[in-house]
């Protein structure tokens, strides 16, 4: 029994809720939960916090929006009521996938439709010529050289001088008396029609084309629709990383409990204490007394960002590792990636067992144990962490090879584990009570971390 704490429940897992008070000895606090009319969110505590330790639950699972959104509000409501401390609970931490986006060299994400403008163009405004080091081949430039550009620019300056008031052969001039005014007036007519083309043409420099004085019309006609993206300026996809820790922060969150960050680096962008729980403790003793033989079954990572959760259970069971390496290359037919998926090790007559920390449609253990079973593998495992399943992907788990997908509570699986006979799940709860108590008390979780 621990005094002078309350835990307060969000709407995404009531069960979770549940089952971390009884493992600490206390009903959860009284909270009352809804929605107006117009959809906003409506938060009520019918309880005092004041001066309390608060601990409020809330899983990033289903409605993710809502559910971070009634998050916000809670803490707010907390921290307004003079609570002591507020530690915001995340089993599966919101936004968290979004540093997946691929990028190239030059620190911009890749977009789908390059490959389009490389086909037609031959180049691309990212694929930049590197600078050329002392004594190295010179980097390609324009075809012609700078000639392309110095004869252009000569032209100019020479019409220009040829049309100024001292020459009095200039055929511009006029006899009329205010000739100066209208040809001024045409002059500034003209720079219009040439501001107007906003456009970079490939030949054209300021209205002059090869040389020669362009039609301002002409250059108009190259504008392209205002709707497609122009040449030249990268397609920037925004992360709201940084954003949902500023959020939280803002809120008054003083601490946060979280299990198995996609990326663990995500800790940085708080300036608040952050402590990420394993799941690996859980999926190891799964394998030491579920799967049976399991010294003889290969732990594989389904793609190489996982191979080092992978292999940390490997070595901890003294298993062999395999790892499926999955390289997405554009193709010349069609704008979208389509990814290859080789192995690397054997499963031949061995169980194979896939370890991630996240499923959402599945697509990736689905086709990894596609493969698995096509290199001759006995039975395929796939232990997740997070199994949030959102779409399809329990149809696609059921029509797979998937032999058995074993993830935990830490979002709801009431609904998954009805339609899906494959599906077993873990119960986490104890974890986050744990974790809960020490940081309550001022204890070390380190050995919370120790995952070996």
């Amino acid at each position: 029994m621990v005094r002078n704490i309350v835990v307060l429940g969000g709407s995404s897992h009531p069960q979770l809720t549940e089952t971390i008070c009884n493992h600490l000895g206390i009903p959860p606090a009284k909270i009352l939960l809804s929605k107006f009319a117009v959809g906003e969110t409506r938060v009520e505590i019918q309880e005092s916090v004041r001066g309390k330790d608060v601990f409020i639950i809330q899983s990033g699972g289903g409605k993710v929006n809502d559910h971070l959104m009634e998050l916000l509000i809670t803490v707010s409501a907390c921290k307004t009521a003079s609570a002591k401390r507020v530690t915001v609970v995340l089993p599966l931490f919101p936004y968290s996938r979004q540093s997946d986006i691929p990028y190239n060299k030059s620190g911009a994400p890749l977009a789908r439709n390059s490959t389009q403008s490389v086909r037609s163009n031959g180049y691309t405004f990212d694929s930049r010529p590197q600078t050329p080091y002392p004594g190295g081949p010179r980097s390609q430039g324009l075809s012609d050289g700078l000639e392309s550009l110095h004869k252009p620019l000569s032209k100019l300056v020479i019409d220009g001088r040829r049309s100024g008031p001292q020459n009095c052969d200039s055929p511009t001039k006029t006899s009329h008396p205010n000739g100066d005014l209208q040809k001024k007036r045409s002059d500034t007519l003209d720079s219009m029609k040439s501001t107007n083309s906003d456009y970079f043409v490939p030949g054209q420099v300021n209205g002059v084309t090869n040389g020669v004085n362009g039609n301002a019309e002409k250059a108009i006609a190259h504008k392209p629709s205002d709707f497609a993206p122009q040449r030249g300026y990268k397609q920037w996809v925004a992360q709201a990383g940084t954003l949902v820790a500023d959020l939280l922060t803002c809120a008054g969150t003083d601490h946060v409990i979280t299990m198995d960050l996609h990326d663990p680096q995500y800790q940085g962008f708080f300036d608040i204490p952050v402590d990420n729980l394993y799941g690996r403790p859980l999926l190891r003793r799964y394998i030491q007394y579920q799967i049976p033989n399991f010294q003889n079954a290969v732990i594989v990572s389904p793609d190489a960002g996982g191979a080092k959760r992978a292999t940390a259970i490997a070595d901890a069971l003294g298993m062999p590792f395999a790892l499926i390496h999955k390289e997405r290359r554009p193709t010349q037919i069609t704008d979208r990636q389509n990814a290859t998926m080789m192995l690397v090790g054997d499963v031949a007559d061995r169980t194979a067992i896939l370890i991630d920390d996240l499923a959402d449609t599945s697509n990736t253990i689905t086709r990894a144990a596609k493969l698995l079973k096509k290199e001759k593998a006995t039975r395929v495992y796939a232990l997740v962490t997070h199994g949030v399943l959102s779409g399809d992907a329990i149809d696609r788990i059921n029509a797979s090879a998937l032999d058995k997908v074993v993830v935990t509570n830490s979002v709801d699986q009431t609904e998954h584990k009805s339609r899906c006979p494959k599906l077993e799940v873990l119960d986490v709860g104890h974890v986050f009570a744990e974790a809960i108590r020490r940081v309550h008390h001022g204890e070390s979780i380190s050995v919370l971390f120790n995952f070996d």
